[in-house]
């Protein structure tokens, strides 16, 4: 097969990826967008409601870094649909019943379905981008567009219908599961080749633990905070704009569809400035950003909201392909951690913040919010540019015959 038409493979694959992703994610961004629902139709108190997210998040957060770890010595591709389809039934079945322990069950489902798919995800995403920042920043891109839709789709479906319209959710893993089919066999014939190489120049690599472990830090303050202004920012828009239902929706729409900006702007930005300067100034945006919605009234939140949506989402890729080039050797358990741990421990939080509405006000219990970007941004300080192993594997151009030497014999 010709390099060009390798490289077409792998950039259909990429885009087959990326929609899939985006099927996937709709599940993530789904948990947080049923609160106001669960609250509404079950009379839930915040505690109770944030514990659905913790549900979402706790299996996932344990799960990911060990599907990453298994993916580390056995190349998995058919977790891919196979997750997909975990994560939206788990979904589907959430406004099934009364029971709230049902509930916790089949949305810990969803979370596990989830985390099965990220790691595989991004490793057969990395292979198919070739290092290219702005193709990372495409993969993830599906996954910012799947949470910007969550909203949308919550209110069409329960506002239309309630809770028990739920099953229609399933919908969109249907479709995801068969993207992800047809994107592993668009990368076919391509994809040994290319494997061979970047294992080879890996397994060459040095895992840096210390970098990898500070920058893992930075990404959890990340994860509190996104997942605490997902899980309450549309009840908070609610309060602060005086609006309705639609105040809290468009706030969480604009939270979700600000990152997909954000993270093509990510990778574009990082392959002119170097990933670590960009990720640097993204967190410092955030704390500014987050301060404006928890303390600015009005319509101005919306504002402060799509900023806050850049600061959180502009290194969003970054951080997975950094994690990768920080443990060459153990692609899968960073991506497990970058994309899972870090990111759905914030769920942890979400309990936290919800018995801190309960007891103040939800102005009170968002506040602690505002430092976290800072303390990532401290952690981010002293990290440096790690080497990336698709340019170790890149053989060395022939010297042309009419070339002079160079050197001490010369």
């Amino acid at each position: 097969m010709s390099t060009h038409q390798t490289a077409v493979r792998s950039t259909a694959s990429l885009k087959l990826l990326s929609l899939s992703h985006a099927c996937v994610d709709i599940y993530q961004g789904a948990v947080a967008a049923l609160v106001p629902f669960f609250l509404a139709e079950r009379a839930y108190s915040y505690a109770a409601a944030s514990g659905i997210v913790l549900a979402a998040s706790l299996l996932s957060s344990v799960a990911q870094p060990l599907f990453g770890a298994l993916t580390d010595r056995w190349p998995m591709p058919w977790l891919l649909p196979v997750s997909t389809l975990a994560g939206g039934v788990g979904v589907a079945l959430s406004g099934i019943g009364d029971s709230y322990a049902l509930t916790l069950a089949v949305v810990a489902v969803a979370g596990i379905g989830v985390a099965a798919y990220h790691p595989e995800s991004a490793r057969i995403a990395r292979l198919a981008s070739r290092g290219s920042h702005t193709a990372m920043g495409l993969f993830s891109l599906g996954g910012n567009i799947g949470f910007a839709t969550a909203p949308l789709m919550i209110s069409a479906v329960i506002a239309t219908g309630g809770l028990r319209a739920s099953p229609l959710l399933v919908v969109p893993a249907l479709a995801g599961a068969a993207l992800c089919v047809a994107a592993l066999r668009s990368l076919g014939r391509s994809a040994p080749a290319a494997a061979t190489a970047s294992a080879a120049a890996r397994a060459a690599g040095k895992d840096d633990w210390p970098a990898f472990l500070k920058m893992s830090g930075a990404v959890v303050c990340r994860s509190i905070v996104f997942v605490g202004l997902s899980s309450f920012l549309s009840l908070y828009a609610r309060q602060r704009t005086g609006g309705g239902e639609f105040a809290g929706t468009a706030a969480l729409f604009v939270l979700y569809l600000g990152g997909a900006v954000g993270t093509v702007a990510g990778g574009r930005l990082a392959t002119r400035y170097g990933r670590i300067t960009v990720v640097r100034w993204a967190y410092a945006l955030a704390v500014p950003a987050v301060a404006g919605i928890v303390l600015v009234p009005g319509p101005l939140l919306y504002l402060f909201t799509a900023l806050t949506s850049a600061g959180l989402y502009v290194p969003f890729s970054l951080h997975v392909t950094l994690g990768q080039d920080y443990l060459p050797r153990r692609v899968g358990t960073a991506g497990g951690v970058t994309l899972g741990l870090t990111v759905s421990i914030g769920g942890l939080a979400a309990p936290l913040i919800g018995a801190a509405a309960d007891a103040t006000s939800l102005r009170t219990a968002l506040a602690p919010l505002i430092a976290l970007p800072a303390l990532g941004w401290l952690m981010l300080r002293t990290l440096h540019e790690p080497a990336m192993p698709e340019a170790l594997a890149v053989p060395a151009r022939a010297p042309r015959p009419d070339a002079t030497p160079t050197g001490p014999g010369s």
